[in-house]
């Protein structure tokens, strides 16, 4: 979804109060690098990312796609550390599955149909 969404609505928000499509990119980030952190044995705080700093569609997807790789990379490197405990695993996945749903609602309300909601190729 960070790559698909189009880049001049990544400032979309639902209601003025709420994170924009990019904010919530980048929330969704913050728990990514908590998990790795974690994962690694590391010290570790959920951390909330500052979205200012990443100002663009392509700075946050760059990032965000580094956030997906590190994570994995914990993950192949020490399997037995999720063997002792699925935290933070299991909080992090369950975190973006909510944030999953508030985006398929940014999708719709900007008359978009969601990635996973397309037609699949034959």
């Amino acid at each position: 979804m960070a790559r698909d969404f189009p880049e001049d609505k990544y400032g979309f928000r639902l209601r003025p109060e709420m994170r924009s499509f990019g904010e919530i990119i980048v929330h969704v980030m913050s728990g990514n690098v908590y998990a790795a952190k974690a994962g690694r044995g590391e010290r570790a705080n959920w951390d909330e990312l500052d979205a200012k700093n990443y100002p663009t569609k392509a700075a946050i997807v760059a990032a965000f796609e580094k956030s997906i790789a590190d994570s994995t990379a914990v993950l192949k490197a020490s399997p037995e550390s999720y063997q002792k405990s699925l935290d933070p695993w299991l909080s992090v996945l369950e975190h973006s599955a909510e944030h999953y749903g508030l985006l398929v609602a940014y999708y719709r309300a900007n008359g978009l149909v969601p990635p996973a909601s397309r037609p699949k190729s034959k």
